[in-house]
């Protein structure tokens, strides 16, 4: 072909996930083929409709010419070339190939299978009459019937030749309320339930315009929809709850966008003509946010690769995944909130067909994409034929393909030069001005490209992507697995068969040349029915026995299930990266009715991958299980005179000889609160109330399994003083240096005040801080729980106790005289001491020698610090004077709970 500048170019480094191999590239006329030096991988064949954008580079510093392509299964790969002329001849090209000016210069119309598919009969896989007659009309109920109004495609273009409609409607009745209806799309039969007669009708917005037009035709046709139970012989045995109030009228889009077409002499419903019906708006938004949805999720991905090529120094393709994605503006991409809206009108469909046993009419503006979506996925959810693979491919043909969803314009499928942007070279050699004519013509492109693309937008893949959540949520429902999915998206973009390639049927009937595509292509279903795919895309947990509608089993749902809006993630396989990568962390909890999952989540504190986790060089707290470990030499200073470096060495060390506080669980729940919220390198916050919950579980996800109050019914000692540790940090310091003087000045107490204050002093309630006289707390530490009468955590009595090593104080002035610890720890200052932190329990200040049968921990102490006794009993005794607070012990003012 006279597009191909060069058929062959040798030498050419490819880098794709995060390799780079030596090549020879290839181009053909529908296929860009890379053949690697090493025959043992495989060659990577590209069809040129599925590229999305190519970027031609400036020259690297090594003199090769880099072009990166990225497709729109949301893969990225770079061919570097060694002359700048091979380099330009792929770009021009490749671009000649893509950008095609009619639908018959597809890949679709010279693709020959070969061998040929041992399945045929692709082509008539979707039969109208079968397949309504599967359903019932004209078999179990008289109420609907077939019409041939359309079979010339004369009553409305864009919908099918063969209608189902009510029986009590004429043709001429019909005729008069397709002109009340957009694109004379009139309210027609797509799904009748198999249980209990229930409908679901779709149609496009009817035409009121600002004077409030009315049609009662058009009345009379969605009335008789609503009261088709009442058809004398269509009326099952049992009682009917059809047409009632329950029957609704579904429009998909925003409240707004549906008053706003009044304007262009469109609009909704005026209910007060619609007897026995409701009306719902969903919220769904239209095709274009729908696009700038989509297109900022692959912005995100690109901007992980860009980056991650960077850091290495290499080509977008080459590097391997340095940098995580950045799951905070995937989340603004709102993907997954339009995604979650989908699911949500298709449960509400589910609901009102099934248990309120009523009708359902569907539309948005025209009729072909949010009504598509949302009709496919109810009935994919009340039907298990269509979860079936044979029954999931009539699903698409009759509600996408039939009924006039737009391929051609909402795929892109002819592309555009938009898609090919050469950067301006960044040396010396080119002028500025013809970097500024460069940019002049990218600028002059975009706008002159972008009225051939604002019909495109991702209405498909979005459905898919729906069902991939359905498919996950009820795995063993489905006779298709996930792979499935992927390679139907695949060949929507590929333009490799001719199912996909027109706007409506009468396009595909009838083609360009008046050739009908069926003659000339070959058809997406057989590939799929062919025994290799078949072998490939079969889920291996479906089980069909779970659809029989006569199953007693108490778990049994007649086959019908229920969409979770709450529950969707990213479809982390579609986009090339892991489950962690795209969703975070999964977090999933207990509870008396089994595993729940957490709902999306959306802000940066809730995403559990994000949590703030302990720093590799600070010593885990122990785990409930073990000893508290009270002495650890890489935890003092090597500079005493640093304050701040001294002070969170000694909050460290306080950290680690905090004693265990165990698990307490009940029989009805397990509580996981959060580990996120220890922070041992910061400064003292604030303990949590005893009567406030456990945080959210999807703040529980941290890369530390070994946390102190992991898995407890007890949040952190610390508590939440400060969303930015280091902000809070930095001004306890200043508010230290402010008040030091005022700790010195300070009288000391008598000696024989041991049990004057308890380590337990920041667990007190708030109303006991300011009571005249506070009662003495006892504590005893063990392995596997925590408690006394005055504990207001936990009332279980104290159980076998643990032993407890003392160690040195951090904020001591004098060394420990213990032979055991002196040989693990060092001096922390020489003889300057900084003032006692007032907000935190501090460790005793002096260690003495009791009898042989066990150590005494003593020391002087200001109001409000305590002391530390190691008794004989080798249980670990904490004690609070009953004396008030003092008035400089919350430096910052932010009280104690």
């Amino acid at each position: 072909m006279d597009s191909i500048r060069v058929s062959k170019v040798e030498k050419v480094l490819c880098g794709k996930s995060g390799r780079a191999h030596y090549g020879s590239l290839h181009l053909t006329a529908h296929h860009l083929i890379f053949r690697y030096e090493d025959f043992a991988k495989e060659e990577m064949w590209v069809p040129y409709p599925l590229i999305s954008l190519v970027l031609k580079l400036p020259q690297t510093l090594y003199g090769q010419s880099p072009l990166t392509f990225h497709t729109r299964m949301f893969e990225t790969f770079s061919l570097s070339f060694e002359k700048e002329r091979d380099a330009l001849d792929v770009f021009e090209s490749v671009k000649e190939l893509t950008v095609c000016t009619s639908v018959n210069q597809l890949y679709a119309f010279f693709y020959a299978p070969n061998p040929p598919f041992d399945a045929t009969g692709g082509w008539s896989l979707y039969s109208p009459r079968e397949e309504f007659g599967r359903m019932g009309v004209g078999t179990r109920t008289k109420a609907w019937r077939f019409t041939d109004i359309n079979k010339d495609y004369v009553f409305s273009p864009t919908y099918p030749s063969r209608l189902v409609v009510p029986s009590r409607i004429s043709d001429s009745t019909l005729r008069y309320a397709s002109k009340y209806r957009s694109k004379c799309r009139v309210p027609a039969l797509t799904y009748l339930h198999w249980a209990n007669f229930g409908s679901i009708t779709r149609s496009s917005q009817p035409m009121v315009g600002i004077k409030q037009n009315r049609s009662l035709q058009d009345e009379k046709l969605v009335e008789a929809v609503f009261q088709s139970h009442h058809f004398s012989e269509s009326r099952p045995s049992g009682p009917v709850y059809g047409a009632t109030s329950t029957n609704l009228i579904v429009d998909a889009r925003p409240t707004a966008n549906a008053v706003a077409n009044t304007a262009k002499g469109a609009g909704t419903e005026n209910m007060d003509n619609y007897k026995d019906a409701k009306k719902v708006y969903l919220g769904i938004d239209h095709i274009h946010t729908m696009r700038e949805a989509l297109a900022k999720v692959v912005d995100v991905l690109r901007e992980a690769d860009n980056v991650a090529a960077s850091v290495t120094g290499s080509l977008p393709g080459e590097a391997q995944q340095l940098v995580v994605v950045d799951r905070q503006a995937l989340r603004r991409s709102g993907w997954l909130k339009h995604i979650s809206n989908i699911m949500e009108g298709a449960a509400l469909i589910v609901r009102n067909i099934h248990i309120n046993s009523s009708h359902v009419l569907v539309h948005c503006s025209d009729g072909w994409d949010r009504t598509s979506q949302l009709s496919a996925l109810a009935q994919l959810c009340l039907d298990p034929h269509y979860r079936t693979i044979r029954g999931f491919q009539i699903l698409i043909e009759k509600d996408w393909v039939s009924f006039g969803h737009k391929f051609l314009d909402r795929c892109g499928h002819l592309s555009s030069d938009k898609f090919f942007t050469s950067l301006p070279e960044t040396g010396g050699t080119s002028s500025g001005a013809d970097a500024a004519q460069a940019f002049l013509v990218s600028v002059q492109n975009r706008f002159t490209s972008q009225s051939h693309l604002k019909e495109t937008s991702p209405c498909f893949h979005q459905f898919l992507e729906c069902v991939r959540q359905l498919q996950r949520q009820y795995p063993s429902r489905f006779e298709f697995n996930e792979r499935f999915l992927r390679q139907l998206l695949y060949h929507l973009y590929s333009c490799q068969f001719g199912n996909f390639l027109y706007n409506c049927e009468r396009e595909r009937r009838a083609g360009e040349d008046g050739v009908a595509p069926s003659e000339r292509a070959a058809c997406i279903w057989d590939f799929f029915n062919s025994t290799s795919e078949l072998e490939q895309n079969k889920n291996d947990a479906y089980d069909p026995s779970l659809d029989d509608p006569s199953s007693r089993d108490p778990s049994a749902d007649m086959g019908v299930i229920y969409p979770n809006a709450k529950d969707i993630r990213f479809w982390h396989e579609l986009y090339g990266r892991t489950e962690e990568e795209m969703n975070g962390r999964i977090i999933v909890y207990q509870t008396k009715e089994g595993p729940e999952f957490t709902s999306p989540i959306e802000s940066l504190e809730d995403d559990p991958v994000n949590s703030i986790s302990v720093p590799a060089g600070i010593p885990l707290p122990p785990s409930p299980a073990r000893t508290p470990n009270l002495s650890n030499p890489s935890i003092v200073p090597s500079n005493p005179g640093n304050a701040s470096e001294t002070l969170t060495s000694g909050l460290r060390g306080l950290w680690s000889s905090l004693p265990d506080i165990p698990q307490r669980m009940t029989a009805d729940n397990i509580t996981a609160p959060s580990p996120a919220s220890l922070r041992p390198s910061g400064p003292p916050l604030r303990p949590s109330s005893p009567g406030s919950n456990p945080l959210h579980p999807a703040r529980s996800g941290t890369a530390h399994s070994a946390d102190t109050f992991y898995n407890t019914g007890v949040r952190s000692v610390w508590g939440k003083l400060s969303s930015n540790a280091t902000a809070a940090f930095s001004a306890m310091q200043d508010a230290y240096d402010g008040v030091a003087k005022d700790f010195k000045a300070l009288p000391k107490p008598s000696g024989d005040n041991e049990n004057a204050q308890g380590k337990i002093s920041e667990f007190q309630p708030r109303e006991r801080l300011g009571d005249e006289e506070r009662p003495a707390y006892r504590i005893t530490s063990q392995s596997h729980s925590v408690g006394s009468s005055h504990n207001p955590w936990d009332n279980v009595k104290p159980q076998k106790t643990i032993h407890v090593l003392p160690s040195d104080n951090p904020w001591s002035t004098t060394r420990s005289r213990s032979p055991r610890q002196a040989s693990l720890s060092q001096d922390l200052f020489d003889g300057k001491s900084l003032p006692l932190d007032p907000t935190v329990a501090h460790p005793p200040r002096r260690l003495e020698y009791g009898d042989s049968s066990g150590f005494r921990i003593s020391g002087q102490s200001h109001d409000g610090v305590p002391h530390l006794t190691v008794v004989s009993d080798d249980s670990l005794v904490l004690e609070q004077e009953d004396q008030h607070p003092s008035t400089n012990t919350d430096p910052l003012g932010v009280g104690f709970l």
